[in-house]
Order: structure tokens, then sequence, then C-alpha cells
């Protein structure tokens, strides 16, 4: 179990210390004043691709003598059994509509045990 232990201990040292380098980078890098000096180097002259020959195809054919291509019929689904069609009965018509009342409270009603004592002075 000790030598387990001495393991554990050894990682988060170790990570610790990976994280204090990777803050002060990070820190150097937020105070640095302009972008690094690089030099600039020269541009190699590199030879230019040449040009393939291009075969030489045959127009291809126009016209209205060409052959249409034609697909094959496609095949036909079997019809399964017909489904037997269902009437509902007609809705009961709605002679009246129930009364809302027009005037809706807009206050809280007090509840006895919720609200607080009365106010009492002492002499």
């Amino acid at each position: 179990m000790a030598f387990n232990n001495r393991y554990t201990i050894v990682f988060f040292a170790a990570f610790a210390l990976m994280s204090i380098d990777v803050g002060l980078a990070a820190r150097h890098l937020l105070q640095a004043t302009g972008p690094p000096n690089i030099p600039n180097l020269p541009k190699p002259n590199l030879p230019s691709i040449p040009s393939l020959p291009q075969p030489n195809l045959p127009p291809l054919p126009t016209g209205p003598n060409l052959p249409k291509p034609t697909l094959p019929p496609l095949p036909s689904l079997p019809i399964g059994p017909s489904i037997p069609k269902v009437s509902l009965p007609p809705l009961p018509s709605i002679t009246s509509l129930p009364n809302i009342p027009l005037n809706i409270p807009t206050t809280i009603p007090s509840i006895p045990f919720l609200s607080p004592p009365p106010s009492t002075t002492s002499p």
C-alpha cells in the first residue's frame, strides 16, 4: 500500500511542476511586447510543371438519330386487402356555451395562519 502511495505523491508533484512551467510560459507570452523576429528566408526557385500533351478524342455524337436510353418498366406491386371505409356518427350540436365570469379577482385572499400577527403597542 505504501508503494502505491509513493507513486501517487510523485505523480501529483510532477503534475504540479508541469503546470507551473505552463503558467510561467503563458505569463511570459502575455508580457511580450510584439511578435518574435522571424528571419526572412530566400524563396527557392522551383522548376515549372511541364504541360502534358492532350489526347485527341473523337467528338461526341449529337443529333436526333441517337438511340434514347430506355429503362425497364417497374414491377407491379401486389395490392393487399382493402380496408372498409367507416363513417363516424355526427357530433352533437352545442346549443349554448357555459357562462364564464367576467370579473376575475385581482387581490390575493389573506390566509389567517400565514398572515403576521397584528401589531400591538405595550404601555
